[in-house]
């Protein structure tokens, strides 16, 4: 049975504007970092991230945490992969017109300012060409592209991929 010309138009419309799959923050991180993770200790948050972060951007390494805190292992069969990544906005630059074509993407609202970073393998660089106006850093957002496998550095964290981003969109009460 042949479909309509109409039909087989709407639906490759329909095929083109739909979400990529998914992705879960856990997924990024390889099998031995997510044992670690759920076997660390809970983090008291008035030492040692209470003395301070490094000039990197991240947690003082010396001051003893787990080594999970500060992984930048990543899974090397995500890169090149088409995703839907939900988080948070890090700012970094912010064009003229008040938009941002770069900024990290982290798990968890406040990450870097009052609470402690998340590791580099759970922080995303998000290019973003066309920009987008952020209303706070406490407003989750998803974001669609194509994920790399790729180590970034700058003066506020250290990120191991990079979401080239096609699509920015605050987070609906009906996405959830």
């Amino acid at each position: 049975m042949r479909l309509p010309l109409f039909c087989v138009l709407l639906l490759s419309v329909s095929l083109a504007h739909a979400a990529p799959p998914e992705l879960d923050w856990l997924d990024m991180m390889p099998p031995e970092d997510q044992k670690a993770l759920e076997e660390m200790p809970e983090i008291d948050h008035n030492t040692p991230e209470a003395e301070g972060f490094s000039a990197k951007g991240g947690l003082k390494q010396d001051k003893g945490l787990p080594a999970v805190m500060y992984s930048a292992k990543t899974v090397p069969s995500l890169n090149g992969k088409k995703i839907r990544l939900g988080g948070y906005p890090v700012p970094l630059d912010a064009s003229e017109a008040g938009t941002y074509e770069t900024f990290f993407l982290v798990p968890y609202p406040g990450a870097c300012i009052h609470v402690p970073p998340p590791p580099p393998n759970q922080i995303v660089l998000v290019t973003f060409p066309k920009g987008f106006k952020m209303a706070d850093i406490y407003t989750p957002i998803w974001v669609d592209g194509t994920l790399n496998v790729e180590k970034t550095s700058s003066d506020l964290a250290e990120a191991a991929y990079v979401l080239r981003a096609s699509s920015v969109k605050v987070v609906e009460e009906d996405d959830l």
